[in-house]
């Protein structure tokens, strides 16, 4: 019963992320309302607003179920998503904090495509630089993501810094709690007996997914 249980809860899961709509999540309409006119600091909200964001953030959650799905060892997991995270938090505190600004189409349209990557390097169809370096650099476009949608914001400078730092731990706080779902999916998936199957149908979905959100974001960038 409880095989069941937890196989209904993958796919159900599953399905649900693949059929979201494919243009990036951005920042919620009453949360923009909130950034826009809150000066000074405000260190819990903006540190919710973090964590929200990453786990509302389908584009950044494909992309690390791509990263830890064959990760059989916590410690592996650990190594990947820390290379991760100093990539993201790096360009999301210089995007925001030096004014560094990418098109949101663009950069979404790339991180897209590391979706559309992570998952022919999970099938064994292309690899062409040592994967850890590939999540880091990924993680760099991440972050331009995530500064992206918090520029459009126009925040106030006053209290900016600290701000920031609160809301990059939010995103790790949130990145742990999603991941750690994540986890122990794979884990109990691992010990199907059809897990190749599962294995490559799960990455040929990635895939369609990663490709679905580049091509919307890529349309958006030469047309809108």
């Amino acid at each position: 019963m409880l095989n069941k249980v937890a196989r209904l809860s993958f796919w159900s899961a599953l399905c649900f992320i693949i059929t979201l709509p494919a243009m990036a999540h951005g920042v919620a309409e009453q949360d923009q309302g909130f950034l826009a006119g809150a000066a000074g600091t405000h260190l819990i909200p903006y540190l919710y607003l973090g964590a929200k964001h990453m786990v509302t953030g389908y584009d950044h959650l494909l992309y690390l179920a791509g990263v830890i799905f064959f990760l059989g060892k916590l410690k592996d997991v650990v190594v990947y998503v820390s290379l991760f995270a100093i990539g993201h938090s790096l360009t999301l505190l210089a995007g925001v904090l030096s004014g560094i600004y990418i098109n949101p189409y663009l950069i979404d349209a790339i991180i897209g495509l590391s979706v559309c990557y992570k998952a022919l390097e999970n099938l064994g169809t292309v690899q062409f630089l040592n994967p850890k370096f590939m999540v880091f650099a990924f993680g760099l476009a991440h972050g331009f993501g995530l500064s992206s949608k918090l520029q459009d914001v126009s925040l106030s400078r006053d209290g900016l810094i600290a701000n920031m730092l609160a809301f990059n731990l939010g995103v790790e706080v949130g990145q742990v709690i999603a991941l750690a779902l994540l986890f122990w999916l794979f884990t109990w998936l691992r010990n199907q007996n059809n897990f190749a199957a599962i294995a490559k149908t799960t990455n040929i979905l990635l895939f369609c997914a990663g490709l679905m959100l580049f091509g919307f974001q890529s349309v958006g960038y030469f047309i809108l």
